[in-house]
C-alpha cells in the first residue's frame, strides 16, 4: 500500500486546483498519470485542463521541495505549503522545525531558483 501512496502525486491534492482556489484534495475516481506519477483531480473538468496541458500543471521539481532543490537537497513537501512563480507550481517543506516557503521567500528567489534548476537538472552524486 506504501508503494502505491509514494505513486499519487501531490499527496492525493489536485495540481489544477492550486491555479483555480488554492490546495484541494482530489479523488481517485477522477485520475490522470504524468511521467509515471498519478495525480487526482476534483472533476472531470479538471483531469481534461490537466492532460491539455500537464507540464503546466504538474509541480516544479518532480513534486520535491523546490527550497531543498535550491539547497541540493530532496525535502518531502506539506502538499499546502506551496508558492505559484511564473505559472510553475512549487511545493515546499513545513513542518514544525523548517518552513521552506519562508527559507525561499526570504532569500533571492531568482537566485534560489537557479539553484533548484542545476541541481534538479544535474543532481551531484552523494
Amino acid at each position: 500500500m506504501q508503494n502505491l501512496e509514494k505513486q499519487i502525486g501531490i499527496g492525493g491534492y489536485s495540481p489544477v486546483s492550486y491555479f483555480e482556489k488554492g490546495p484541494e484534495l482530489g479523488k481517485a475516481e477522477f485520475s490522470a498519470m504524468n511521467k509515471g506519477v498519478t495525480y487526482h483531480f476534483t472533476s472531470k473538468e479538471q483531469v481534461k485542463k490537466f492532460e491539455t496541458s500537464p507540464e503546466k500543471f504538474s509541480p516544479a521539481f518532480g513534486g520535491t521541495c523546490a527550497f531543498g532543490q535550491s539547497i541540493e537537497k530532496e525535502f518531502a513537501v506539506d502538499p499546502t505549503s506551496y508558492k505559484i512563480v511564473d505559472g510553475r507550481l512549487f511545493l515546499f517543506l513545513k513542518n514544525a522545525e523548517v518552513d521552506a516557503l519562508k527559507l525561499w521567500n526570504d532569500g533571492s528567489e531568482k537566485e534560489l531558483l537557479a539553484k533548484a534548476e542545476e541541481h534538479f537538472k544535474h543532481p551531484k552524486a552523494a
